[in-house]
């Protein structure tokens, strides 16, 4: 079966609103000029989840992109926005998974939420899998709102 790359990225943005400030951490996580799809978390067989910028090479302004994705925003002087994405995967074999996605106010918080998810979600499933992976971003409101995000990227479709 052949191999799907799944990518991790993240972005924190800053900005004079939150829908502004969210628009930025999807441009630092390489996201910023695409439609975003949002999928369930489940990960496909024969996937490989890795963390590097999405590759959106042949992607025009406006495509569509499959992605999970974790986003908090702090409006409030040193608040914080924390968000994560965790995953657990079949370590031989087909390589099946599933994602889960978490924002909080700390990275304790989000990192907590992760590992009850998914080690509640192991055990109603038949399959093993192997340890908590998980990617993490956060940042602190200083005046303007604050957005942080992790993005798992599935693949880019023209219109």
């Amino acid at each position: 079966m052949p191999l799907i790359e799944i990518r991790i990225s993240t972005g924190v943005g800053v900005a004079d609103t939150q829908l502004a400030a969210f628009d930025a951490a999807l441009y630092e996580a390489g996201i910023g000029d695409v439609n975003l799809l949002p999928l369930s978390s489940v990960i496909p067989p024969g996937a490989d989840v890795v963390q590097k910028q999405p590759d959106l090479t042949g992607t025009e302004w406006g495509d569509r992109l499959y992605v999970v994705l974790a986003e908090q925003t702090a409006t409030t002087v040193g608040q914080e926005a924390w968000a994560g994405i965790g995953w657990i995967q079949e370590p031989e074999g087909r390589r099946r998974g599933l994602f889960v996605e978490h924002h909080g106010a700390s990275e304790a918080e989000v990192e907590d939420l992760i590992h009850a998810s998914l080690g509640s979600m192991r055990e109603y499933r038949p399959e093993v899998f192997g340890p908590v992976r998980s990617v993490l971003r956060g940042g602190r409101c200083t005046g303007r709102p604050v957005s942080a995000l992790v993005a798992a990227t599935y693949q880019s479709q023209p219109w």
